[in-house]
């Protein structure tokens, strides 16, 4: 495994600056996500890591070496993509071992039983191998794809969304498996996404990415709790973050600076407090409830455990929790979290 790393990379294609000025390690075994919406840049910088890309500005670096000019043979990278890509008319085994046999790196063919067998163990297909990719289920042929990239043992993984098109249950499964892997085997990912609960439950660190600008990179707490302004405030939270003009609330704001108020939907305590709203609509999600409220004129959402006693229209008290409160600037960067210091 090795340590990728962009210093000041810029990419243009014509009028448009797909990233800019990107500069972050990942580190040797890390799993690193990049999450943003379609157009943020997410594809154009693994395509970057890869060399399917050049940069117009920056450097590329893989293992502390300069690979900026190399061309994509030569960066050791397995690239995992959306789709699955197999081979219809071949096995398992020697869709498996199709890279293998490349003239390139051509291996023995007692290595590559060995390294087919040994990664279709780890993914459990070990009893699919003899049948065909067009017999096999989409998760099974996303593992497929997947172990196709480790039997290369490559010193850095690049994955394009490769869970999006399964269905949410084969997500779950695989997120849970890919993490695993990833632990076992050391491996260093870039992965990106527009997931935000792929983001948060896989990640060693999250960069977010907007407008081809990487806005912030740290663990998923963090970047939860303390977002370091308002776009990716917005981006990680389901409901998403309550964002309120500070001249809506003055009695929570005491600082100086402050434009607007973000409150998380959980942070708001139903049936009790100084404020009142109306609610509005009530969604139920099972074991939560997500309740829209009239607050003050503007919209508030309220993230609270089952519905009891909650009807459409009805006024209630709630409680702003002013320890979880953050505070943003004019310019929507973060001044303050109160419940983080």
């Amino acid at each position: 495994m090795a340590e990728l790393r962009f210093e000041a990379v810029a990419k243009r294609f014509g009028e448009l600056t797909a990233v800019r000025e990107l500069t972050l390690t990942l580190a040797d075994g890390e799993f690193l996500v990049l999450l943003g919406p379609t157009g943020a840049g997410k594809t154009t910088t693994l395509r970057l890591a890869a060399g399917l890309e050049r940069p117009d500005s920056g450097r590329v670096f893989i293992g502390g070496r300069d690979v900026t000019d190399w061309p994509p043979a030569a960066r050791d990278v397995a690239f995992i993509f959306q789709t699955f890509s197999l081979y219809p008319h071949l096995d398992v085994r020697d869709n498996l071992a199709f890279p293998l046999r490349a003239p390139a790196r051509r291996l023995g063919e007692a290595e590559i039983r060995r390294r087919v067998e040994a990664v279709a163990e780890l993914l459990g297909i070990a009893d699919k191998l003899a049948n065909r990719a067009t017999q096999l289920s989409g998760g099974e042929m996303q593992r497929v794809a997947i172990g196709r990239a480790l039997v290369r043992e490559p010193r850095l993984f690049l994955m394009d969304e490769p869970l999006s098109s399964l269905d949410a249950k084969l997500r779950e499964t695989l997120r849970i498996e890919l993490k695993r892997i990833q632990r076992d085997l050391g491996a260093t990912i870039l992965y990106v996404t527009h997931d935000q609960i792929e983001a948060t439950t896989m990640a060693d660190r999250i960069g977010v990415l907007e407008g081809g600008e990487l806005l912030q990179l740290a663990p998923p707490r963090e970047v939860y709790d303390r977002p370091a302004e308002v776009r990716v405030a917005r981006r990680l939270g389901s409901p998403a973050i309550n964002l309120l003009p500070a001249a809506l609330v003055p009695e929570l704001v005491s600082a100086s600076g402050v434009a607007r108020i973000g409150i998380r939907p959980e942070d708001i305590t139903l049936g009790t407090g100084a404020f009142r709203a109306r609610v509005r609509q009530i969604e139920p999600l099972g074991a939560d409830t997500v309740v829209l409220l009239e607050f003050r004129d503007t919209g508030l959402h309220a993230l609270t455990t089952g519905r009891d006693g909650l009807q459409t229209g009805q006024q209630l008290a709630l409680d702003l929790a002013r320890d979880r409160l953050l505070l943003f600037d004019e310019r929507g960067r973060l001044l303050a979290s109160t419940g983080t210091g």
